[in-house]
């Protein structure tokens, strides 16, 4: 291993962890820090992998629940990804932290199939000079992400004392983050189908409940699916703001996450027979009535472009100051006109 500055992470092994040590880490690594399980297995051949002090080369080794790992991640090299000149909607910034409003159509990182135009890229060009380092690398400091065609609200360290800390705080489920969805049906604690449902429950106040884990599907490795071993632990809950039809056929929900994995809240609600409309992945083909909603509503639900989901309201700690920070961001043109034609549709129904 080199000998240039390194800082270290730790990793505690949770709960039925794989029989693998790349596997475990990349399963129990805080997801913000971006490491994914080719990077792990690197640091791990490179002897960056720690157990009680003796290096760890060979990612077949077995560890067990409860054991803390520590990873050694050298000092901050200039990232290659170019920094691109784009308008960002910025609701917060200091040395530490950044807090803005992505829009719907904005991918987060640099991928294979999106090399720019990213959030990244933004901040990179953003940012400047102001980036100290996260993760080896000269970059902003993604603590979570939500998906390209979701809209809303995300926070980006700009420092590595800000990227622990609010990974830290994402690790521990205290970040506060709700969601407003549009989704087929009306979940309901009186739905006889939902009580079949495994993982599902009500809650008081009608609040519905999804607890599963969430692993790679097998038959589609882009999509995210319901397991019940071997996967991350997840739970969300969501309750009807308001419904639409007559009878009911789609509803606005306020959804909030317990955890925070890759498209929670669209698998869980399609798990539970109510997915979001738009989502061309999880969603699922719906023959909605006119009967119900309306020509108009029927349409518009039809028409609408990608997932109907906006990440509305997020608070947490400053990692820093300590200071107690919320954001909200207003809905979306997109989805509030959809809104306001359910609502007009189901107005002409009633008449």
């Amino acid at each position: 291993m080199s000998q240039a500055p390194f800082h270290e992470i730790t990793v505690i092994i949770g709960p039925e962890p794989p029989a693998r040590l790349d596997k475990a880490l990349a399963r129990d690594v805080p997801e913000g820090l971006g490491l994914s399980r080719s990077r792990l297995m690197k640091l791990i051949e490179e002897g960056a992998v720690l157990r009680e002090g003796v290096v760890l080369t060979e990612p077949r080794t077995k560890v067990a629940q409860g054991e803390a790992l520590v990873i050694r991640m050298h000092a901050a090299a200039t990232v290659e990804t170019r920094a691109q000149d784009i308008a960002l909607d910025i609701l917060w910034e200091d040395a530490d932290l950044i807090v803005l409003n992505k829009p719907a159509g904005m991918v987060v990182h640099p991928a294979p199939g999106s090399p720019d135009q990213t959030l990244v890229n933004a901040l990179l060009h953003h940012c400047g000079d102001s980036l100290s380092g996260i993760g080896g690398e000269k970059r902003p400091g993604i603590v979570h992400r939500i998906d390209k065609e979701t809209s809303g609200l995300l926070v980006v360290a700009k420092s590595d004392r800000a990227h622990q800390g609010l990974a830290a705080q994402f690790e521990a489920h205290s970040v506060m983050r709700r969601y407003l969805a549009i989704c087929y049906g009306v979940p309901d604690g009186n739905d006889p189908r939902l009580r079949g449902v495994k993982g599902t429950s009500f809650e008081p106040g009608n609040i519905l409940k999804i607890q599963s884990q969430l692993a790679r599907s097998k038959n589609d490795r882009q999509k995210q699916a319901v397991v019940w071993a071997n996967g991350r632990h997840a739970v969300t809950r969501a309750h009807v703001l308001e419904a639409f039809g007559t009878p009911p056929a789609v509803a606005l929900l306020e959804c909030w996450l317990e955890t925070g994995r890759t498209h929670q809240i669209r698998v869980h609600l399609s798990h539970a027979g109510h997915g979001l409309v738009g989502d061309p992945v999880y969603g699922g083909r719906r023959k909605l009535s006119e009967r119900a909603l309306g020509a108009e509503g029927v349409a518009a639900c039809s028409a609408f472009g990608r997932q109907a989901l906006h990440a509305a309201t997020l608070g947490f700690i400053h990692p820093v100051t300590e200071e107690k920070l919320d954001f909200a961001a207003p809905l979306p043109i997109d989805m509030a006109d959809l809104l306001e034609q359910l609502r007009g549709s189901r107005s002409d129904t009633n008449q």
